[in-house]
């Protein structure tokens, strides 16, 4: 009997158990305030979801997934801040203290709010699209791939915070409404929000599965061992590479126009390098190789940010910067791989069958 941690029944059986579970949370849970931040965890949760299909699945690693993150938040915000909007008054305040007499062509599009909503997604993931494809095309990989998605997030921010007028500045924008399809709109505090981000959560998490099981999520992870040999073998990895790379932007985007939904604000902060960062350690102490495991790394240490930042306060970064050190030391695949081991004392090996050239340990699936 091979381990269980590979068996696809029981990943299946561990999903569909892990989100029933979180599916009852409004129903255990009274305390308005405490939902909303539950539902954010949520949103942190599809973005370590995103890093890790693009990383861990793909060997992609992107320092830059607060761009599409933080474009599907503005697009968001500007859908909302245009819902509170009237004929008679089409113009945002921010834009009446910078000087605008009309309307930007570039915010008229968020007047409709069904195409605000395909634009603040569409947007960056045709930019993930258009970037990945020329990067991987180029055969930039790596580093070097690394490197060209921080300068990107860091040209972003700048743009962001220096075009007030249109962006709001440093100041962000601040929908002063809750968010409104049709007649039905959204408290940020109620249970009906927690489970719009907890249906695409699922979803997101259901569908990267998906791919991760399917040839192409083979094919994906064979360029992530040895991109050289696939190429030989007649793929073509820029396309595999460009696939991969927009997908995951395209959960970051939908992470964050749920963002905005929840908090009702949003800032160049969402672009800043630090966020980033973030990303890539919710996903490397929960384990990159793991849907799940990112998922759960994002949720753990967002919570205990929550929980121990107001305690610990500035000191609360070198707690976190002392347990990445050591998880990367201890557990170079995330806290996810303490279950692999913990299933692998169970495991039972044919003694007369001979190992497999890699030790006997099977491509990661989960």
């Amino acid at each position: 009997m091979g381990n269980l941690y590979y068996n696809k029944t029981a990943q299946w059986a561990v999903y569909v158990v892990f989100f029933a579970a979180l599916g009852v949370v409004p129903l255990m849970v009274s305390d308005s305030f405490l939902l909303n931040q539950f539902a954010t965890y949520g949103v942190y949760g599809m973005l370590a979801l995103s890093l890790s299909l693009c990383w861990g699945f793909g060997g992609i690693l992107n320092l830059g997934q607060g761009i599409a993150f933080g474009l599907g938040a503005y697009g968001m915000a500007m859908t909302m801040q245009m819902q509170s909007q009237t004929e008679s008054n089409p113009i945002p305040p921010f834009m009446l203290n910078n000087s605008l007499e009309s309307l930007p062509m570039l915010w008229q599009p968020f007047q409709s709010t069904t195409l605000g909503l395909i634009l603040a997604v569409a947007a960056p993931t045709l930019f993930c699209a258009v970037f990945g494809g020329i990067m991987f095309r180029a055969r930039v990989s790596g580093p070097f791939f690394a490197i060209m998605t921080l300068a990107m997030l860091s040209a972003f921010y700048t743009i962001i915070l220096d075009r007030q007028a249109y962006t709001g500045g440093v100041n962000g924008l601040t929908p002063p409404g809750s968010f409104q399809f049709g007649d039905f709109e959204i408290d940020p505090y109620s249970p009906a929000a927690y489970w719009v981000v907890f249906g695409f959560l699922m979803g997101a998490t259901f569908l990267t599965k998906l791919i991760t099981q399917s040839s192409f999520g083979l094919v994906t992870q064979a360029i992530r061992d040895d991109a050289e040999r696939v190429r030989f073998l007649g793929y073509s990895v820029a396309g595999y590479e460009t696939v991969i790379y927009t997908i995951s932007g395209l959960i970051a985007a939908v992470a964050g126009c749920c963002w905005v939904m929840l908090v009702q604000y949003v800032s160049p902060a969402q672009m800043d390098v630090s966020f980033s960062l973030s990303i890539v350690i919710w996903a490397a102490i929960g384990g990159r190789h793991s849907l799940l495991g990112s998922i759960l790394g994002a949720f753990i240490i967002q919570g205990a940010q929550s929980y121990l930042g107001d305690t610990f306060l500035a000191t609360w970064l070198l707690i976190l910067g002392g347990f990445f050190i050591v998880v990367v030391r201890f557990l170079p695949n995330g806290l996810a791989s303490l279950v692999e081991k913990a299933f692998g004392l169970f495991e039972r090996r044919d003694p007369t069958s001979s190992p497999a050239p890699d030790g006997g340990r099977p491509l990661p699936a989960e």
